[in-house]
């Protein structure tokens, strides 16, 4: 995650800097992973209070303890109510943090953003910031051209690196708003 930390905040220093130069707001950086093998139970099966109709852990839980690591910042999160199967809670790793924020804060916050995700009425398992980032990579391979027959000139071309369709032009109503929601 550290060589992530590193290109990643420099990319969002310069990215500021570009806007102002002396605009150097302090950075949270966390990264999440959704994809592990680990699953969360309540302590106690026998106790309906602490589990959904469904069987899952409630949402909203957060596992700080015991499960993570000694000496780093993480954490699990179950943010969203389990519909069917064992929820899977995503793990948070706080990498670098010049809002000193504390771990109830940053876990607060994560879990409140699971409730901003503008697809679902209902809490989502990962912050929307990571679904945004996701759906906008998605959209964006349909940028590239890959696929697209190529003549000689262009394969010539295409040593160089990645041939690039260019995006279209956003209509007014749109260039305000997320187009990949």
């Amino acid at each position: 995650f550290y060589q992530v930390l590193l290109y990643e905040l420099d990319a969002i220093r310069k990215a500021c800097a570009s806007l102002e130069p002396s605009y150097q707001p302090p950075v949270t950086f966390i990264v999440v992973q959704k994809r592990h093998h680990t699953r969360l139970f309540a302590s106690n099966h026998n106790d309906k209070s602490s589990m959904d109709k469904s069987g899952n852990i409630l949402p909203g839980t957060v596992v700080d303890t015991k499960i993570c690591h000694p000496t780093e910042f993480d954490f699990y999160l179950c943010s969203h109510a389990g519909i069917q199967g064992t929820s899977r809670p995503a793990h948070y790793h706080v990498l670098w943090d010049e809002n000193n924020f504390s771990a109830d804060e940053i876990q607060s916050l994560t879990n409140n953003l699971c409730y901003t995700y503008a697809r679902c009425t209902r809490s989502v398992s990962l912050v929307p910031p990571a679904y945004y980032a996701h759906l906008a990579a998605y959209r964006a391979r349909f940028y590239m051209e890959p696929h697209v027959q190529e003549s000689a000139s262009r394969r010539a071309n295409r040593a160089n690196g990645p041939c690039f369709r260019p995006l279209p032009d956003l209509k007014e109503k749109v260039k305000k708003v997320m187009f990949y929601c």
